[in-house]
């Protein structure tokens, strides 16, 4: 983390202190520990274990402020996914512009793992909201408010990387990158989709509309890893992404291309929906609604920072 937030190579500590590398050639010939920005496979096991752990604990606090059966709660939370990869994307340029005013520690607030818990606290603030609105009468029910904050504050934040791209010279919009990947996550999407009704509907029977949207999630997050590694050159931007997932980058290095990541992911993403089962739906309403949320937003979160940092060029 400390290697992201400085936008260095790598970090190395020769002694009490951490030392921040900005070449490849330097960091290959420092002494062990060097860490470096991304994650490992260590490291994305004790997130899942973490998010295990923690959604146990806010199924406890769902009860306790009695919302979460139904899927209202699900589709409120879709805009604060979006918000997470946005608000990355906006530590992301600032990296590449160089602002000393949000530089380290704050801008560890939005480099992982901490930006999960700074996106929960949001959350949680938002749905605390929602519901004192709800239920002093301002509104009908805590869910449209709950919609509303998130998708305003991801707008917002969109808005945010288009201003620093009309006034940075760092920071670039490429709408053919934009246009690219919408549309291959979008046939991504829909091509799975139709798949699951016309073959096996069976499949989606728990999770109805929300499993679309997890298919979505996925597909963005794919989509994004394969233009964003592969094709970003020949959209115009002077660089391709690389690989810092342990995933994509074994799936890369294997087959030579990122396309069958996107496969792969589809394919994860199809057998995900087919694990909610009517049943367990039926007798589990508050953690399945987590668990959806959950496994929409490990690819949604991701998949739109990909995204927007490649649009933006940072």
């Amino acid at each position: 983390m400390q290697a992201d937030a400085h936008n260095a190579v790598c970090a190395v500590r020769p002694g009490s202190t951490v030392e921040y590398l900005y070449s490849s050639s330097a960091c290959q010939a420092a002494a062990e520990p060097v860490a470096e920005p991304g994650y490992t496979v260590v490291s994305e096991i004790g997130y899942i274990v973490a998010l295990l752990i923690t959604i146990t604990g806010v199924v406890l606090l769902l009860e306790y402020l009695n919302i979460g059966e139904d899927r209202g709660l699900f589709w409120a939370m879709v805009p604060f996914m979006f918000l997470g990869g946005a608000l990355r994307t906006v530590e992301d340029a600032h990296n590449a512009i160089g602002d000393s005013w949000f530089d380290y520690p704050l801008n560890t607030l939005l480099i992982s793992p901490t930006i999960y818990v700074t996106i929960f606290v949001i959350a949680l603030g938002s749905i605390l909201l929602a519901l004192w609105l709800s239920r002093r009468g301002y509104v009908d029910d805590y869910v449209r408010p709950l919609t509303a904050m998130g998708s305003l504050a991801f707008l917002a934040s969109v808005a945010y990387l288009t201003m620093l791209a009309a006034t940075e010279p760092q920071v670039t919009f490429y709408p053919l990158v934009l246009l690219a990947m919408v549309g291959l996550s979008a046939a991504a999407a829909a091509g799975t989709w139709y798949a699951i009704e016309a073959f096996a509907p069976k499949i989606n029977e728990g999770t109805g509309l929300a499993g679309a949207m997890v298919l979505v999630a996925h597909a963005v997050d794919g989509a994004a890893n394969v233009i964003g590694l592969d094709y970003l050159m020949a959209l115009g931007v002077p660089y391709n992404l690389t690989p810092k997932h342990p995933a994509n980058r074994f799936i890369v290095d294997l087959f030579g291309a990122a396309w069958p990541f996107l496969v792969v992911k589809m394919a994860a993403a199809t057998f995900l929906i087919w694990v909610f089962e009517p049943e367990l739906v039926e007798e589990t309403p508050r953690y399945t609604t987590l668990l959806l949320i959950a496994v929409s937003a490990v690819g949604l979160g991701p998949g739109t920072r990909d995204l927007l940092r490649s649009v933006f060029g940072v």
